[in-house]
């Protein structure tokens, strides 16, 4: 995939980290790069910044990447419900992953990160988005890999509206 039509948002509070982000992405050839160091400040940038992707780190100073998420997915003023959502963080508990998904991102990427592992996440939630659905409980990117029904203890207790995302050609 070529990432030169791209813009990225990095929402990181670590100046070097953001800053090796930002040169990883250079590399790959993305050529619109804007950068938020908390949640708050991203949502913020978001309104004028219409970014194809956010790459946003889990534990920040203000509001953390999770609730950003959250806030993204479920705010009634939010500037892209759709966006696609990769968190990056050195928290790698499944626990800590599911809750992420819960959330509502598109993938997760474990620190240390390497040129090839982000332009596989970025490469992977532009070309096959998961549908987006919505239930009382949760609304964003079908957590399932597969398209298989779900059997067990923890299946929905309302079946999903499925949403197309706005730009993609997948719908349900």
């Amino acid at each position: 995939m070529d990432l030169n039509q791209l813009s990225i948002l990095i929402v990181e509070d670590n100046l070097h980290f953001r800053n090796l982000i930002r040169t990883i992405l250079g590399a790959l050839g993305v050529p619109r790069i804007e950068e938020a160091r908390d949640g708050a400040e991203a949502i913020e940038v978001l309104r004028g910044f219409p970014a194809d992707v956010a790459i946003l780190d889990w534990k920040m100073d203000g509001v953390d990447g999770i609730e950003l998420v959250r806030r993204i997915r479920t705010s009634e003023d939010s500037p892209n419900r759709f966006l696609p959502l990769i968190m990056v963080t050195g928290y790698t508990e499944s626990s800590l992953i599911r809750s992420a998904h819960d959330a509502g991102v598109n993938d997760f990427l474990a620190k240390p990160i390497s040129a090839k592992s982000l332009w596989s996440r970025i490469s992977s939630v532009i070309e096959t988005p998961r549908p987006f659905i919505q239930t009382t409980e949760y609304f964003g990117p079908d957590r399932r890999r597969e398209g298989l029904p779900f059997k067990g203890k923890c299946r929905r207790k309302q079946a999903p509206v499925f949403i197309t995302v706005p730009g993609s050609e997948a719908s349900h």
